[in-house]
């Protein structure tokens, strides 16, 4: 059946049955190519048979639909002409994991990143009104990503402006790891009111009865409030009604039929509506079921198992992250760790095992954190703030003004920094180099191996100003190493020593430095290397003593606007040091997803790529830029 839906109007004609049977055929789909490729398999086991009803009663791409965070929209290709591009989900050059606009025209805008989608939702809404277009807007939201501050801003904005849009509050009761605070407790709350749903589907068919059912339907309508108060408790709905929407639900998220009935209902509205469809992550494979967080974002894996194919021969930066963490705190009981609904990703489910009461978890509320954190330190805590680099992005403000302005020792651990691979553009942490590196008094380190790590964050409790630390996803071999001697702010390590090149290497670059440096010595260029991880501040001493005859080159996983080279360059140029010859980094372009090592030479920061540009450079030809 599958082959035979070319676009989403290939469903209008199937009875419910025929789509039961669909819906198991995408989930087979779903499952065999992200055992293959990786990717976000429970959130879209559990979002079939709602795509497939949003699908039948809307016309997309007139009607527009905004997935929140876009890991769930898989489906929606399959059904909207990708299906036969399917298997390349997430490999170079095929399909992307997240809506992109470039790929279809179905996907009307681009997502990555949580808590955004009804923001977006109602600036295309008002658009259609501005425009007097007439077509539905329609954003499918987790109930992980209403833990995010911006969902409200959007809601409170929504409600008030009374502009037409549907909002579909997909709860499964989990993002990645299961949802905190006080709304998960009054969606839970919601959920249970399943008996005040029934009983008001049981008075609205009271209006049937001859003669005395259209009276007898006003007087219980009158006191509605009266009998939902017997039912459910503290008048849940009230929520989003007292935001100015209406709201529909509970639903069952698994049944197609009663969906689409509610979807049409709201169709026929004029202002802005809340539906809460209830789904399960995993939905329709066991091991998803069991253990949803591990198949939220999952590498390739054995489909008979569950477990994963390529099991990692070292433990993740975040675990040695954490691991660290942990064993610091048992001397140190100021220590907190913070993670915005990323426990797991950061590897602080290590640290929780051992200081559970240490480990708050904040749900999808970066600036929270960030603010919150600067807080617990006024406060006379120690807080480490862990999270991806591309979500750290999301609370710059709060890091200037409410952490660096007033100098307080929170600690910012940035995982997976530089390009991130398969999730590409949303993904890629290549901007926080040049966030940081302006702010006064922000020292930022880049470890290149994880002895280096556990080296500074043991420095990171004798300071007493603000830190950042950024590191890749995987730890390379170069990166095995034992602990190094106790971290130095502001003094690089001599690797390799050379008098024809010097290579000065931030981070996930110091390897392929190296690698650079075995390649140029072939050609009879001497070659130095140095590990610069103290980005800032930077190795004054060294950088004073670089002779006039050598040819001086910065190498960075980062965007090469303000990042480390344009720093060290803009350096020596201030005190008349020798200028760097070369920055090698990300040039002016988004990278798009793929395999890393696949990235790395397409951006041109793999070993033989500079290499042949150091020597073009050696022989006068600068045409590399």
């Amino acid at each position: 059946m599958l082959e035979k839906i070319h676009s989403p109007r290939d469903l209008d004609g199937m009875s419910y049955e025929q789509l039961d049977r669909l819906a198991g055929e995408i989930r087979k789909t779903l499952i065999s190519t992200v055992s293959s490729n990786g990717g976000h398999l429970a959130s879209n086991l559990g979002a079939v048979e709602l795509t497939l009803a949003l699908h039948r009663v809307f016309r997309m791409p007139t009607d527009k639909i905004i997935f929140d965070v876009g890991h769930q929209s898989y489906v929606h290709k399959i059904i909207t002409g990708r299906y036969e591009q399917f298997p390349t989900l997430r490999s170079y050059g095929g399909l992307s994991g997240f809506p992109k606009r470039s790929e279809s025209i179905y996907d009307c805008f681009e997502t990555g990143h949580a808590s955004t989608a009804i923001s977006a939702a109602l600036g295309m809404a008002r658009a259609r009104d501005y425009q007097n277009e007439d077509y539905d807007v329609i954003a499918v939201v987790g109930d992980g990503a209403l833990t995010g501050g911006m969902c409200y801003e959007a809601l409170n904005d929504a409600g008030n402006s009374k502009t037409k849009m549907i909002v579909i509050l997909n709860d499964n009761e989990m993002s990645i790891a299961p949802n905190v605070g006080a709304l998960s407790q009054y969606l839970t709350r919601l959920r249970i009111s399943a008996g005040w749903q029934s009983a008001k589907q049981h008075v609205r068919h009271l209006n049937q009865i001859p003669l005395i059912g259209r009276p007898l339907y006003k007087v219980i309508h009158g006191t509605k409030k009266m009998v939902r108060s017997l039912i459910v408790k503290d008048n849940e709905t009230g929520f989003f009604e007292a935001l100015g929407f209406n709201y529909y639900g509970p639903i069952n998220g698994h049944d197609i039929e009663e969906m689409e009935k509610a979807f049409r209902q709201a169709r026929k509205g004029k202002g802005p509506c809340v539906i809460q469809v209830l789904t399960k992550k995993g939905y329709g494979y066991d091991k998803a079921e069991e253990r949803p967080e591990a198949f939220h974002g999952t590498p390739p894996f054995y489909v008979e198992t569950g477990y994963r194919i390529d099991k990692p021969a070292s433990p993740s930066w975040g675990h040695i992250m954490a691991d660290t963490l942990a064993e610091m705190s048992v001397k140190d009981n100021r220590i907190v760790a913070i993670t915005a609904a990323m426990k797991l990703g950061t590897g602080l489910d290590h640290f929780a095992e051992r200081f559970p009461d240490r480990l708050i978890d904040v749900g999808i509320a970066e600036e929270h954190a960030a603010t919150m954190a600067a807080g617990l330190a006024a406060g006379g805590m120690r807080p480490y703030v862990a999270v991806y680099a591309s979500f750290f992005q999301r609370c710059y403000d709060q890091m200037i003004h409410d952490v660096c302005m007033q100098n307080l020792p929170v600690v910012f651990l940035l995982d997976r920094s530089g390009i991130g691979g398969e999730d590409g553009q949303t993904h890629h942490g290549l901007f926080d180099f040049s966030m940081a590196l302006p702010i006064p008094g922000m020292t930022i380190l880049a470890p290149s191996s994880s002895g280096e790590l556990i080296s500074m964050l043991q420095w990171t409790l004798e300071q007493e100003g603000p830190c950042l630390i950024r590191y890749p996803k995987s730890v390379k071999p170069f990166s095995q190493s034992a602990p190094c001697s106790p971290f130095t702010a502001g003094k690089w390590q001599e690797l390799k020593k050379g008098s024809d090149v010097i290579l000065l290497a931030v981070g996930s670059m110091v390897p392929r430095a190296l690698d650079t440096a075995e390649i140029l010595e072939q050609k009879g260029i001497s070659t130095e290397v140095l590990n610069c991880s103290s980005v800032k501040p930077v190795d004054e001493k060294y950088l004073a003593s670089i002779p006039d005859t050598a040819q001086v080159y910065t190498l960075e996983e980062h965007m090469l606007t303000g990042g480390f080279g344009e720093y060290v360059s803009r350096y020596c140029a201030d005190r008349g040091y020798v200028i760097p010859t070369g920055c090698f980094a990300v040039k002016g372009c988004y990278i798009p997803h793929g395999d890393h090592e696949r990235l790395m030479q397409e951006a041109g920061l793999n070993a033989e790529s500079l290499a042949k540009d150091i020597i073009r450079r050696r022989k006068g030809d600068i045409s590399c830029e």
